[in-house]
């Protein structure tokens, strides 16, 4: 089992969390929806019961197309995606001050 990740712990296992967490652990890289689905471990039909929203929202973009497959990457010039970049880096900076502090009372 995967363990979970600093934003999922603090957002929930929210499909549409596990989705952007997902584009978020995998930021610079282009994938498909397919790989989308299975890194992000959720089924099909959640995908596409949030995809609509995440595109509406600009979260990812169309990096490349090959035939009827489109690859995806995070959209890093998105206000909402650089908010949750910035979660993220308070997220990881608590979780390393918390592990600093419990090494020093051990």
């Amino acid at each position: 089992m995967q363990e979970k990740s600093l934003i999922t712990k603090f957002l929930g296992e929210n499909p549409i969390f596990k989705i952007v967490d997902f584009l978020i652990e995998n930021k610079g890289l282009d994938m498909s929806k397919k790989e989308i689905i299975e890194g992000a471990g959720i089924s099909r039909a959640s995908l596409f019961n949030h995809w609509e929203q995440i595109e509406k929202q600009g979260i990812a973009v169309v990096t490349r197309k090959f035939g009827n497959t489109k690859l995806y990457t995070l959209n890093a010039k998105n206000p909402i995606v650089a908010k949750l970049l910035e979660l993220e880096s308070v997220l990881i900076a608590r979780a390393l001050d918390n592990h600093k502090l419990a090494k020093i009372e051990a």
